[in-house]
């Protein structure tokens, strides 16, 4: 029996939630984090969750821990993997809206952009990580363009986050997890003109260092000038 395209939508969203309550109550018991700020997230409509990058875990927590869904970028390695343990991953992911990308590729990661931004424009909230990848040195490196083309794109809010501790979850490189406090502070959300796909690209980069200096503000991370450069195999 075929389904509507409604009825899909309010299965994923089922799904969705129920993935999210379930970690939020083993995040909450297990780490006891420091949340600020939540109440900085929009009742309604879309919006732009942009953060600080330092745990392959960050994802799982914003999500489980915002109050209304947030739609992440995830490798697309996480999505074709085979066998039991890759169809477990995939169905996650897919539970939890991440989008896939092959950010190898530049096209890929546009189309990625598109698809964040067609989401949220829906209504939804989408995240991304402005560096690009983890910070391995605790520093907040500069942010890449994506972040401010979204916002000047779309005109939606842009809600900043500050993650501190969280790369004590996880380290680089391991696959154990340990549960240990961390703090996410939730900012003020940043608001910005829409100009439309095609827009001038100096209002894309103030956008950026805007979005830049509220995560830094709340973060409290050294900040660094250049791009965060990918380790030989592409972080999380």
């Amino acid at each position: 029996m075929s389904t509507t395209p409604e009825a899909q939508e309010s299965e994923r969203v089922a799904t969705n939630d129920a993935v999210r309550k379930a970690f939020e109550i083993a995040v909450k018991l297990s780490c006891r984090p420091v949340i600020t700020g939540l109440e900085n997230t929009p009742a309604e409509g879309g919006f732009i969750v942009a953060s600080n990058h330092l745990s392959f875990l960050d994802s799982v927590l914003i999500q489980a821990l915002f109050p209304r869904t947030v739609s992440f970028f995830a490798k697309a390695e996480y999505f074709n993997q085979t066998g039991v343990k890759g169809r477990a991953m995939k169905l996650f992911f897919e539970s939890v809206g991440s989008v896939p990308v092959e950010r190898q590729h530049h096209s890929a990661s546009v189309e990625a952009l598109f698809s964040l931004g067609a989401i949220a424009s829906a209504g939804h909230g989408v995240g991304i990580y402005p560096e690009g990848t983890r910070s391995r040195d605790g520093r907040l490196y500069r942010g890449k363009n994506g972040v401010g083309w979204l916002a000047v794109a779309t005109g939606l809010p842009v809600v900043p986050v500050g993650l501190r501790g969280t790369e004590a979850l996880q380290k680089p490189d391991s696959r154990m997890v340990r549960p240990r406090k961390f703090e996410m502070h939730v900012g003020e959300a940043l608001h910005f003109e829409q100009l439309g796909k095609k827009h001038p690209l100096p209002a894309r980069r103030k956008a950026t260092e805007e979005i830049m200096d509220s995560i830094a503000a709340l973060s409290g991370q050294e900040r660094v000038a250049s791009y965060n450069a990918p380790p030989a195999e592409a972080d999380g």
